[in-house]
């Protein structure tokens, strides 16, 4: 960019040192920052981006709770039964507006004769002594909960979506070595193949541990958005790369708003597991339509390639692209090449991460509460998705609504913090889905559209905390240890998603609002740590340790 800047006032870039010749440069220069071959790339990064939200969020619907009760051999059979009958609450306790799932009462007599009509009387009933089922009947049959007879087993029911989002974990190193041995390219392709054919193959599961490793061994290979977005970024120019990765996380939401209504239509598990993973087939196309990273070519030094590359995307975006640039960027990369070799050589005598955090102590702090806003984050996030799915209501449309209000919150995080800062941003967005949270347990179960309504800003509160957590977390670091403690916080995070899922269960075992007591709980704890770090709006990202614990500190004139 600085390139670009000095040919405007009338340098010539050929005059300037070999180093000035960066990716960004060329991109701003002579490829163009975005043209058609971006948005080429920029539109399979977006399907990438929908068939990703359909692969993390599926067992929201596969796995979803079915309305159950105890069957009433005295009255009916597994064979014959409505299941909303009128006499139902003579056999079993009320629970709510509706009745329990999982108890009745006990009946009156050892032996009771099967009625022949359609009553079924409460004097054959004891009221005052209750009893778990000993066989359940379910409202339908279209989740996994009625296949493999889950009804009141929360704690192996919510297992699934837990073990599934460790897998993602797992994923990363899987994905990282992929893509740092074979390529971006070659990571997308076969994670996302590999996850449309193992996801196809859950249709087939007839058992709950089939069912679990199936889910375990898709989520292993679901890395491949991660590359797709690391293409994107590279090859866009640096004018719209904020706005490339919005758009990206915009889809994503999409995908989730798609997911439901496409749940909506074809609620039986195997099929909607079908209807979901077939079309991600064309996702073995990604190897021949999607560009390799330049970057990653340079790394390799497959300086060939990567001119093949950026000569392709000129030609595209109709631009001419000179081979004098392509020898200044050989070079830059040659020279980058050589800065890190000799910043490993001196590395090996300095002093561990670790050590050099605990001598900053400003930095320690932040090392202490970054991680606890990500696992607030990412529990939040994920928890409110999968309670969507358990409201009262239509379970589609709120998932639908839920996922939506996703959207304006990305774009409003981008707003306010360019204007008002990251800290006010983070802080009101964690207080206000604090309060949210707080006011949906104790609004009536009657009320739907007042619940739905807080249910919504809290949301989109999470949503742009989601947005701003990941550039505040960014700023706070030096460039030379940026990604090693960004990664810190970001895997600490995902203590938060892994346990999210299990949130169901803890309302089942103990309280229904506890997992929203939760949310307001750690909402509130993680707002407050936020005031225990810098503003980081208009200030130089630092470079050095030293630099990144000023952050934030008065300068005192001399």
């Amino acid at each position: 960019m600085a390139s670009a800047e000095k040919e405007e006032r009338g340098v010539n870039i050929e005059e300037e040192p070999k180093k000035a010749m960066d990716l960004d440069t060329i991109l701003v220069k002579e490829i163009g920052q975005i043209g058609c071959f971006q948005f080429r790339i920029l539109g399979l990064a977006v399907s990438m981006a929908i068939f990703a939200a359909w692969a993390a969020a599926e067992f929201n619907f596969t796995t979803a709770r079915i309305p159950t009760r105890c069957l009433i051999p005295e009255c009916e059979t597994e064979e014959s039964f409505e299941f909303r009958a009128p006499w139902v609450l003579n056999a079993v306790p009320p629970a709510g507006n509706s009745f329990d799932q999982c108890r009745r009462y006990r009946n009156i007599s050892s032996i009771a004769a099967f009625s022949s009509d359609d009553s079924c009387p409460a004097e054959w009933f004891n009221p005052d002594s209750i009893k778990d089922c000993e066989v359940h009947l379910y409202e339908n049959t279209d989740t996994v909960v009625h296949t493999f007879g889950l009804a009141c087993d929360e704690w192996r029911r919510t297992l699934i979506g837990s073990i599934r989002t460790f897998g993602t974990l797992v994923a990363l190193p899987i994905t990282g070595y992929i893509s740092d041995r074979w390529g971006r390219r070659t990571a997308l392709s076969i994670n996302a193949f590999t996850t449309a054919w193992m996801g196809i193959v859950r249709y087939w599961s007839n058992t709950y541990i089939g069912f679990l490793i199936s889910e375990v061994m898709e989520s292993t290979f679901s890395g491949g958005f991660s590359c797709a977005y690391i293409i994107l970024m590279e090859l866009m120019g640096p004018k719209y790369r904020v706005a490339a990765g919005a758009s990206l996380n915009t889809s994503f939401s999409i995908g989730l708003v798609l997911l439901g209504f496409i749940a909506w239509g074809v609620p039986d598990w195997r099929n909607l597991t079908l209807t979901l993973y077939i079309p991600q087939l064309l996702t073995f196309s990604y190897f021949f339509l999607m560009a390799e990273s330049v970057r990653w070519y340079m790394s390799k030094n497959r300086f060939e390639d990567a001119a093949k590359v950026l000569k392709t995307a000129a030609k595209i975006n109709k631009k001419e692209l000179s081979d004098k640039s392509l020898e200044l960027l050989r070079e830059h990369a040659l020279e980058e090449e050589r800065k890190k070799a000799d910043e490993r050589v001196r590395s090996v005598n300095e002093p561990w991460l670790v050590v050099l955090v605990f001598r900053h102590k400003r930095i320690l702090v932040r090392c202490v509460v970054s991680p606890v806003w990500w696992i607030t984050t990412t529990f939040i996030y994920y928890g409110m998705s999968i309670n969507a799915v358990n409201m009262s209501g239509n379970r589609y449309l709120n998932y639908v609504a839920v996922s939506a209000v996703e959207i304006p919150g990305y774009w409003a995080a981008v707003v306010l913090m360019a204007r008002i800062g990251r800290k006010p941003v983070l802080i009101c967005a964690f207080w206000v889905c604090c309060i949210c949270q707080i006011g949906y347990i104790f609004i009536p179960n009657d009320q739907y559209a007042a619940s739905l309504a807080l249910y919504l800003v809290a949301k989109f509160s999470i949503a742009m905390v989601m947005t701003s957590i990941y550039v505040y977390t960014s700023e706070l670091y030096p460039t030379r240890y940026r990604h090693s403690l960004f990664a810190f916080s970001s895997m600490v995070g995902r203590i938060g998603s892994i346990i999210a899922p299990l949130t169901p269960a803890f309302g089942a075992a103990v309280w229904d609002d506890l997992p929203f007591a939760m949310f307001a709980g750690f909402a509130f704890v993680s707002g407050l740590l936020v005031l225990f770090t810098p503003e980081t709006l208009g200030t130089t990202l630092p470079d050095t340790m030293e630099e990144a614990s000023n952050l934030g500190l008065k300068k005192t004139e001399p």
